[in-house]
């Protein structure tokens, strides 16, 4: 009986309660549960030292008990696994021993990771989601008397081919002191949806809504709904860089007449979209976001608005860190009325707990 054909018949019927073992070319050996590999690198579950990521081509023979997904020379197929004579050789039940070189492998995974790869592939709602909820208060009392509240709640649902990002933030401070003019000193809520979608491998087609209320601006709403292409100029794990142009339509709502003495607290615009969004990560506990939404008006040239946010979570653990944001909303037409004017820019600097969660 050939070896090779020996081999895969005593991994068909090796007793389950084996481990899995990894013989490296330097000679160690490794023993546990092979979960999956690339084909670049593997990763083996131990007893003693938990996951343990090794190079795929550091890797002398493998010996799994237990039956793995196989993608070798373009052919996927299941069942136990052993090596001989640089081959990677697969017990199937249907099909009987299947080989190929071990070079030309480019998956493994055990049950466990192949259902949770299967299900990657189509999520439910609910499932995939990322994102936390940052909170900052402010209080003081004597010489003076305030309050601040910022809050703000960020989602991201990656799929295989596209990502659904949900943002909301609000600022409200008063300044209590008897007399105080204005007693309100900040009242803003913004709120973002941006759902995008590949088309291949760097370019990916978005929609948008985007949502502004500024007391002090008397703006009641900000309604921008809009669409186009972009592309993934960065695409990395620790990276990402997605640069956004399409048109929008936009509709804003004031209390105050727009153009005195005509009374109208209402327009409608048609408007171009530009944009950016970015991720990093520095190092194993500190995530960096930034985003640039630029809507220049169509109908009014020279007028436009635009919002630009920048933030810092550092995690003190899987659930806990500290957060830190500077958000930039800038309008070119305000509406104009008695003094104090509403002023063109609005800054907004907050820092505070964040509470992370996962899904």
């Amino acid at each position: 009986m050939p070896r090779k054909f020996a081999a895969a018949v005593l991994l068909l019927f090796a007793v389950p309660s084996f481990a899995d073992q990894l013989v490296l070319k330097n000679g160690d050996r490794l023993s546990g549960s092979i979960a999956k590999s690339d084909g670049k690198t593997l990763v083996i579950k131990t007893d003693y030292a938990g996951d343990v990521t090794v190079k795929f081509d550091a890797i002398q023979s493998i010996t799994s008990t237990g039956e793995l997904n196989a993608t070798l020379g373009g052919k996927t197929v299941v069942g136990p696994v052993t090596t001989a004579d640089g081959n990677l050789v697969v017990a199937t039940r249907t099909a009987g021993p299947v080989e190929a070189p071990i070079a030309s492998v480019t998956m493994l995974r055990d049950p466990a990771e192949q259902a949770a790869y299967e299900k990657s592939l189509h999520p439910g709602i609910l499932d995939g989601w990322v994102g936390g909820l940052n909170l900052g208060l402010a209080v003081t009392r004597g010489n003076s008397e305030t309050k601040n509240l910022n809050i703000a709640f960020n989602a991201v649902r990656t799929g295989l081919h596209d990502k659904l990002t949900l943002y909301a933030n609000t600022i409200y401070a008063t300044n209590d002191l008897p007399g105080a003019n204005p007693p309100t000193t900040a009242n803003s809520n913004a709120g973002r949806a941006l759902y995008d979608h590949d088309f291949a491998p760097r370019v990916f087609g978005f929609v948008n809504g985007d949502f502004y209320a500024n007391e002090l601006q008397e703006l009641n709403l900000r309604s921008i709904l809009g669409g186009g292409f972009g592309v993934h100029a960065i695409k990395t794990s620790a990276t990402t860089l997605d640069l956004m142009a399409g048109a929008n339509y936009t509709h804003e709502d004031y209390s105050a007449p727009l153009n005195p003495p005509d009374p109208a607290t209402n327009r409608n615009l048609a408007a171009i979209t530009v944009g950016d969004t970015f991720t990093h990560k520095v190092g194993k506990s500190t995530v960096i976001t930034q985003s640039l939404l630029f809507y220049p008006d169509l109908s009014q040239t020279g007028q436009y608005n635009g919002t630009f946010n920048f933030a810092t979570v550092t995690k003190f653990n899987k659930w806990l860190g500290w957060q830190n944001s500077f958000i930039d909303v800038y309008d070119s037409n305000p509406p104009v009325t008695a003094p104090p004017s509403p002023k063109k820019n609005d800054l907004q600097l907050s820092t505070g707990l964040n509470i992370s969660f996962k899904h």
